[in-house]
This record gives structure tokens, sequence and C-alpha cells, in this order.
């Protein structure tokens, strides 16, 4: 199980085209992107950069902070040589599982410290909410009218921030609200807009467990992270 669970996060194709379409995506949001030359003359030389770089992205997001590029080099070179390997098969999964269970246990401190701080300092500011989950909220406006339930369809405008302020999502940047079930978004969202009457606007301040957890999303969420959106509720149902 462990053998598979190590394949399928950390080698899959999925993850590799994951990654590429996420920095596809990032890309297009960079107003200003670095120009360079190509450097590739072929097809199957520009993917084997971009599968280091999608294996590297993935691997930092993970909390790996270094590799020796050296030895990756000469694992690929040595397999598709059809090379003498340098360990076996148990001795491979055995050394990820080890690097990658340090590094997220590593990064897990590192972020959840950050966020276990600011949310014991913002939850004692004047006009925070918490609820018995550990959401916090705050009412930037109040209006009466109906909540939505936990099966409705709602229609929202929102913008979403990591603690160091960059915006990751935004309904207001693209020009137009989202509609969405509210039983299929995060835990954060689920209870923070049962909360809300029509026409209101609040700001939530959502703990890693009831947001994306020990896995982020994306390239823009890293792992563990406590998010801060701003959520006004336009309409409940279609």
């Amino acid at each position: 199980m462990i053998k598979q669970l190590i394949l399928i996060s950390f080698l899959s194709v999925g993850t590799f085209e994951a990654n590429a379409r996420q920095q596809k995506v990032d890309n297009k949001k960079n107003t200003h992107p670095i120009e360079r030359t190509p450097m590739f003359e072929s097809k199957i030389d520009s993917a084997s950069y971009a599968f280091g770089l999608s294996m590297a992205r993935d691997l930092k997001k993970r909390g790996l902070k270094n590799l020796n590029g050296e030895l990756v080099s000469q694992a690929i070179e040595d397999f598709f040589s059809d090379k003498p390997l340098q360990i076996t098969e148990d001795q491979e999964y055995k050394a990820i599982s080890e690097v990658l269970t340090a590094a997220a246990e590593e990064l897990k401190n590192e972020q959840s410290a950050a966020g276990d701080k600011f949310l014991a300092e913002n939850k004692n500011k004047a006009g925070i909410h918490i609820t018995s989950s550990g959401l916090q909220y705050e009412i930037i406006r109040d209006t009466e009218g109906p909540k939505p339930q936990s099966t409705d369809s709602v229609t929202v405008n929102y913008k979403g921030a990591l603690l160091d302020g960059k915006v990751f999502d935004s309904s207001y940047d693209r020009g137009e609200p989202i509609s969405f079930q509210l039983n299929r978004v995060i835990q954060g969202w689920q209870e923070g807009l049962q909360l809300m009457p029509v026409g209101s606007h609040y700001r939530f301040y959502i703990p890693y467990e009831l947001g994306y957890g020990e896995r982020g999303a994306g390239n823009d969420i890293p792992p563990f992270s406590v998010l801060i959106f701003d959520v006004e509720l336009l309409k409940i149902g279609g």
C-alpha cells in the first residue's frame, strides 16, 4: 500500500499533467512574462526538461528543499539505458518515503505554527466570531434574509488570500460571480456560508483543517495554509 501511494503521489503522469496545467494558468496571470529563447531542438528534449521542472515543483510544494541533481540524472540515465541500478526497488520506496515524510513534517511544523499564531491573535480582535469547529469570521456587512442550507446552490462574489496577503483567487478580478452547490466546497465555506443571510458580506479565517488540509491546492495554496476569504452571498438557488 505504501508503495502504491508513493508511486501515485510522486511519479504519476497525472501529477505532471496537473502541474503543467496549473503552471499554464499561473503564467497567464503574470502580466509581465519573462521571455526566454527556446533552447531545445526536439520535443523529447522539451518534455525531458518539463518533466524535471514538474517533479521539482511538486517536491518543493511537499516541503523538500533540495535534491542531488546529478544523482537524479544518473538514476534516469541508468534506468532508460538498462544499466545496473544502484539500489533495490524496496530501497527506492524506503528512501522516497523517508525524505517525503520528514519534509512533510517539517513543512507542517512551519506552516501550522504560523497559522496557529495568526488564529490565536486574530480571535481576540474586536468583531471576530468563532464557531465550535475553529472557523473564525467577521461581519463586514450584515443583512436580514434567508440563509442557505448545505444542499442549496448559491451564487457568491469572493476573494481568497494567504496570510502574507497574496490573493490566489478572486471572482472580482474575473468580473463575474460564481455559482456552486454548497456541499461541494471546502468545509470552511460550507459552514461559513450557512451563517450568512443573502446580501451580506463576511470575512472567513479558515484553519487548514477546514480548507485544503495537508496537501494544499495547485501551486498557489501551500499545504497547511490558513485561508482568508471575503465572501458576498448574492443569491440562493439557481
